[in-house]
């Protein structure tokens, strides 16, 4: 930050990356296609019945089973972002717990649930402990929260997202057109 009497504060360091909301992908494909060194690692991984909240976004049961997976991806062996993904059990078949560790859209591409799109929210988020610690960032931390349920081509909700992003190391982008015309959102959207 730079300060700048009677101007302002002023942002002086650039993200390393930058990436555009407007189409679902792997990020870690991504990163490599930029020529960063980009890992992932799974920190986690569960399976439970989804119970309500979780069984509401993804409309399933609250017994329904899922398999809940915590992972990190860092680029150039910085922490960029931390995702928790919830999957319906009954999805992802006889999918083996090793087979986490890759790409989920492909991995749903694999047992027949392409992903057509995806429905998020973007908010701010402060880093509390377990986001400090698993992000490298100092408690306190403004991360970019994205919570996004990706539906396949026959209208499923096959994975709910949740996604915090350091921004100092990836910026998202979103396009925007307009102006249009104000409309209500869908109910239950």
């Amino acid at each position: 930050l730079v300060r700048r009497q009677g101007s302002g504060t002023y942002v002086t360091e650039r993200p390393l990356l930058r990436n555009s909301l407007d189409v679902n992908f792997s990020y870690t494909a991504y990163l490599e296609s930029l020529g960063v060194r980009a890992t992932r690692r799974v920190l986690g991984l569960r399976r439970a019945p989804a119970g309500e909240q979780l069984a509401e976004r993804l409309r399933v049961g609250a017994n329904h089973r899922v398999v809940e997976v915590r992972r990190v991806r860092t680029a150039d062996d910085r922490p960029a972002i931390y995702s928790v993904d919830v999957i319906p059990e009954d999805v992802l078949g006889e999918t083996a717990d090793d087979a986490f560790g890759g790409s989920l859209y492909s991995l749903l591409a694999g047992v027949g649930h392409h992903v057509a799109h995806g429905d998020a929210i973007l908010a701010p988020a402060m880093a509390d402990e377990t986001l400090a610690s698993v992000l490298d960032v100092p408690v306190g931390t403004l991360l970019l929260h994205v919570e996004q349920v990706d539906v396949d081509i026959t209208g499923r909700r096959v994975m709910l997202s949740r996604e915090w992003h350091v921004p100092e190391v990836i910026e998202l982008r979103c396009f925007r057109r307009g102006p249009g015309i104000a409309t209500a959102p869908e109910a239950g959207a």
